[in-house]
């Protein structure tokens, strides 16, 4: 069974709060991994909410795959990527789930582009949480197609490790 309250509400505190406060997720999924202050430390929102500077301005990983997408959604270069090697050891978890590239096409004759997906993860056991992360990131992609004034197109999944527990 799969809780797909939680894991939207964990992909939107993860994409759209760019949280690491454990106290701002509704499930309790993460307080294991929590420090003394409520965090996960640097890890997975965190990493979303750091801002940089583009060409087009300074804003964080969301905000840059959002312009992107609607300014220039031919470009080869709309990703995320919270692996930070820097802040590993400040992660309460390193990321499994740590890249998603996205990429627009068009179909001839329609007028609509079309949003795809790639998510890249190094470690995903396989009965605990693929539905959930195949959930999350089908919901996302639909999100960010829908901010953009885009169609869905094609989620891909890619897992490095893919494991069930004993």
């Amino acid at each position: 069974q799969t809780f797909w309250k939680s894991c939207i509400d964990e992909i939107l505190w993860i994409w759209q709060k760019k949280s690491n406060r454990t106290e701002e997720l509704n499930s309790r999924i993460w307080d294991q991994w929590a420090d003394e202050n409520g965090t996960i430390g640097k890890a997975y929102g965190y990493q979303l909410g750091v801002k940089y500077k583009f060409p087009h301005g300074e804003m964080d990983q969301v905000d840059n795959v959002l312009w992107q997408l609607k300014h220039t959604p031919a470009s080869r270069r709309i990703m995320t990527n919270i692996y930070n090697f820097a802040d590993l050891t400040e992660m309460g978890l390193e990321p499994c789930a740590y890249s998603m590239t996205f990429n627009v096409t068009k179909k001839p004759g329609h007028d609509k582009l079309i949003l795809n997906g790639i998510l890249n993860q190094r470690s995903q056991d396989i009965l605990a949480a693929n539905n959930w992360n195949v959930v999350q990131y089908s919901v996302l992609l639909h999100m960010i197609a829908q901010v953009c004034d885009m169609e869905v197109g094609e989620f891909v999944h890619m897992i490095a490790d893919a494991h069930i527990y004993d």
